[in-house]
């Protein structure tokens, strides 16, 4: 519950210094409620005591990552017996360029996927060795997801995108993402009951390319939405947050997500994010990441003043935001901790 709490500068000084999962470094400050208690207090009452930054929220992957993502700077078989290969440049893993695909026809799909069983997984292994930092929201992010990125996984993207419009698949479609969605939500319960301390629940599925969505409104309402809203039901049932990662141009499809469930999501920057904040800022939280390319050529006044201009436009009252997810790569220092003191004088007055 939000109780207003006038700013300090003693808040600025740095307390400890922690290490990223992906070795970055994250400055802690001698906030006045945890980190935690800000950004639930930011999903749950829209009342930030400040504007959290995505590296606030402490990350861990679970068995996750060792049955059914796409590995973690590797090589990896995942549960369905796809093979990722890791590619360096783009910092991330695609399905091996010469492993046979698992479907030439999602009617093949009863036949050729073997769903995973879940309670083989090492739960009791990775609840013993996962320290969680309770100064921090805890989340979990299920990369490759279980619709349309993890079809593409199993036929590719032609073949993926096709199908979601072949009117002899379609039925076979829709089977297979429900035994799919089935299985996300046995996941999450897994999750819950090992890591009862989780907050929070990130699901990918890219919808788009650097200029359009991959697909329609209509098919996304017909193929996805059920499927989806099945799935943030039950995460929502276990008191549970549950945040969207989808990569692309997908401005048109935000207020699907939003019917969808998602509490949250991170428009990559090709999207107004500007415009979707003022339509939709009341009904889900954005991550916004700065993207101003003079911003590291100001000196250090210019980059406090932008700082203060970003927040007074995504400071609205019961509209709150992230910085998103990048924002570490395209904001300054300075930017970052005047992005700090301004909301948290921005909040603390309104109360």
């Amino acid at each position: 519950m939000f109780v207003r709490i006038p700013y300090s500068d003693n808040e600025l000084r740095i307390t400890e210094v922690t290490t990223t999962p992906f070795g970055g470094k994250t400055e802690v400050r001698n906030y006045p409620v945890s980190r935690r208690e800000n950004i639930m207090s930011l999903f749950r009452d829209k009342k930030p005591f400040w504007i959290p930054a995505n590296n606030e929220i402490g990350s861990f992957s679970g068995p996750w990552e060792k049955h059914l993502a796409r590995g973690s700077r590797s090589d990896f078989l995942d549960d369905f017996g796809i093979q990722w290969t890791y590619e360096p440049i783009a910092g991330g893993s695609i399905v091996r360029g010469d492993a046979k695909q698992l479907l030439d026809n999602v009617n093949e799909w009863k036949e050729k996927v073997i769903i995973p069983n879940i309670d083989n997984w090492e739960w009791e292994e990775y609840m013993e060795k996962t320290k969680v930092d309770m100064s921090k929201p805890l989340q979990v992010s299920f990369s490759n997801g279980f619709w349309f990125e993890r079809l593409i996984s199993f036929m590719g993207f032609m073949p993926a995108a096709m199908a979601l419009i072949d009117d002899e698949q379609i039925d076979a479609l829709k089977e297979m993402f429900g035994v799919l969605t089935d299985l996300g939500c046995r996941v999450v319960s897994k999750y819950c009951e090992y890591f009862p301390a989780m907050d929070m629940i990130t699901i990918h599925d890219d919808w788009g390319s650097q200029k359009a969505p991959f697909f329609s409104e209509d098919v996304a309402r017909e193929i996805f939405l059920p499927f989806m809203k099945q799935y943030t039901d039950h995460v929502h049932s276990l008191g549970r947050i549950i945040y969207l990662h989808s990569c692309g141009h997908n401005f048109d499809r935000t207020g699907l997500f939003i019917e969808a469930g998602f509490d949250g999501w991170t428009p990559q920057t090709m999207n107004d994010v500007e415009t979707l904040y003022k339509l939709y800022g009341d009904k889900m939280v954005f991550g916004v990441v700065p993207c101003d390319p003079n911003l590291p050529k100001m000196d250090e006044a210019g980059q406090r003043a932008a700082a203060r201009e970003f927040v007074d436009k995504y400071s609205e009252p019961g509209k709150p935001i992230m910085l998103g997810a990048g924002s570490s790569s395209t904001a300054t220092p300075a930017f970052t901790e005047e992005v700090y003191i301004y909301s948290r004088k921005v909040y603390a007055e309104r109360g």
